[in-house]
């Protein structure tokens, strides 16, 4: 049984390194400020070029497989990159079927992926998603989203649709510089996560996401650039077990960046400028920063109207989603 359970294990970790490389290669072709043409030349130039997969060989992928996986990932996210571990699995149940339907009808903007993490949590197990889908299109539950460009002038149209991560560089504390991560919600500008810490790495990142998920609930798409953070697999898979789409700004192409850099803006101006050198001196721990940063954030910058949405960003914020997803600030 034990040796079973490991080749098991093996085996759904090879299929996440397998779909972090198919990500890693498309994640540009999902920028929809792309125009056709240009999403047609970037697929092309991927296809002619050799990629080192997950095992160290060097491949190439085609232009017809590149085109399979974006439209995959568009539909259901990076779990529909990653393929099922080969294994036996029982036939799916009739009444299985009927609830995973039962479940989009009721939200039809559930992912199959999202579906297949309410089945897994409410029966104790669930079809693939792949299956899923299949069961939707033969319902005829499956249509076109209508989905938003994340880019330009966009705003989300409700709380948690889409956050936009990024980094601060921050003062000195004991003589280490610190630097601030931050999430923003987009539709309603409330920071649903921040933390200083003293390096601009994953594990910071991590203690900056992970209260933001607990506290406010998981959004359908975050959004980040392309620091080195920002591309750890540690993301991947946390937005992958989340069914959270992760979307990376490309290089040089910031667009869709501008409300984390205006907060970041008002960090500068309203916080950074009151914490003078002898203020700074008195802080000594991390711990004191933040606190401060916590009680500016929640106090001021969340209770001030904002002059773009004409709220405050909490108030708008706990009005834009589900109650029962609402959580009380900080």
């Amino acid at each position: 049984m034990a040796s079973s359970e490991n080749e098991d294990r093996r085996r759904a970790e090879k299929a996440r390194q397998v779909g972090l490389f198919r990500y890693s290669l498309i994640q540009d072709l999902l920028d929809q400020s792309l125009t056709t043409r240009e999403r047609g030349c970037l697929a092309r130039e991927l296809a002619e070029k050799e990629h080192t997969d997950p095992f160290g060989q060097q491949v190439k992928v085609s232009r017809g497989t590149i085109d399979r996986w974006a439209r995959h990932y568009r539909s259901g996210g990076f779990a529909a990159l990653v393929p099922e571990p080969r294994k036996a699995v029982p036939r799916t149940p009739a009444e299985v079927l009927d609830l995973a339907a039962a479940l989009k009808k009721e939200n039809p903007a559930r992912t199959a992926a999202q579906i297949q993490r309410i089945l897994r949590t409410t029966q104790g197990w669930s079809p693939t998603d792949r299956t899923l889908q299949r069961h939707f299109a033969d319902a005829g539950l499956t249509g076109a989203s209508g989905e938003k460009s994340v880019f330009g002038r966009f705003e989300a149209t409700r709380g948690n649709e889409l956050w936009t991560g990024d980094a601060l560089h921050g003062p000195k504390i004991g003589g280490r510089k610190t630097y601030l991560f931050a999430f923003i919600d987009d539709h309603s500008r409330a920071i649903v996560g921040h933390r200083f810490g003293f390096a601009e790495d994953t594990v910071r990142l991590a203690a900056a996401l992970r209260p933001a998920l607990s506290a406010r609930g998981v959004p359908e798409s975050i959004y980040v650039d392309n620091g080195s953070a920002f591309v750890d697999t540690w993301l991947l898979r946390a937005c992958a077990s989340l069914a959270v789409r992760l979307t990376h700004s490309k290089p040089g192409r910031p667009q869709g960046r501008g409300k984390i850099e205006r907060f970041f803006r008002t960090v500068r101006d309203q916080f950074l400028v009151e914490l003078d050198e002898e203020r700074v001196g008195q802080i000594e721990h991390l711990t004191g920063l933040n606190r401060l940063f916590t009680a500016w954030v929640e106090t001021v910058y969340h209770r001030t109207v904002h002059s773009e949405t004409g709220q405050p960003p909490i108030e708008r914020w706990l009005g834009s989603i589900p109650a029962t997803a609402a959580a009380q600030p900080r």
